[in-house]
């Protein structure tokens, strides 16, 4: 009980740093899944429907993003882009880096599921006088984005997870937050077991919103 009672006042004391540590966290998870997403799907694009150079190039853009270690990503980000005049503070890096990561995997799991539709139904779509803005949105997208979700999901929590690694350029997310903590007070299994229940929940919440979306999506039977 006197050791519940000592991490309940730690966790009080500690309450502000957690909170914006958290903050620092669903931020950097946020900017970077939607800046990547948006930029996965043009990737997708240009890997299915761009012109043979522009498909060699984004092919190469995405086989070595996907390859290089998102630690690497993260480094790159912040110091080698300072050698050649652009200064980006450690949180626009780090969304930077984990943006880029994430655009890679997103235009694999868009080109996958484009692929997948039948060739016939943008044929069609031609046929009738859409245009591919159109055929895109109206036909071909609504039903890449069912096969999309449940791995955009993963992709999503991957970059929650991923977050961390941004302590190393001085991020003051989650995972740094309680590891100041932890150096006050000495309580390394609490404090830890505490951060990996929060992260938890960011994941948790992503989840819910896939499956949510899932069923607005999903085809009447």
């Amino acid at each position: 009980m006197n050791d519940l009672t000592l991490f309940l006042d730690e966790i009080w004391i500690a309450r502000l740093a957690l909170l914006r540590g958290l903050g620092v966290t669903v931020s950097i998870s946020l900017l970077s899944i939607v800046i990547g997403s948006i930029l996965g799907v043009l990737v997708g694009l240009c890997l299915v429907y761009g012109h043979a150079v522009v498909r060699l190039i984004v092919r190469a853009y995405t086989d070595f993003v996907r390859g290089t270690p998102v630690l690497v990503l993260v480094l790159a980000s912040y110091y080698i882009l300072s050698t050649v005049g652009i200064d980006l503070g450690p949180f626009q890096a780090g969304v930077l880096a984990l943006a880029v990561f994430c655009s890679s995997h997103v235009g694999e799991i868009v080109r996958g599921a484009l692929q997948a539709i039948p060739h016939g139904q943008t044929e069609a779509a031609k046929a009738i006088g859409l245009t591919f803005t159109q055929t895109f949105t109206s036909v071909l997208w609504p039903q890449a984005l069912r096969q999309v979700l449940p791995t955009w999901v993963n992709t999503a929590a991957e970059m929650v997870k991923a977050s961390t690694l941004l302590s190393v350029i001085g991020v003051a997310e989650l995972l740094l937050r309680t590891q100041e903590i932890i150096s006050r007070n000495f309580l390394s299994l609490q404090f830890y077991f505490l951060a990996g229940f929060l992260y938890f929940l960011i994941n948790y919440g992503i989840e819910r919103l896939g499956k949510y979306v899932e069923r607005k999506t999903a085809v009447p039977s």
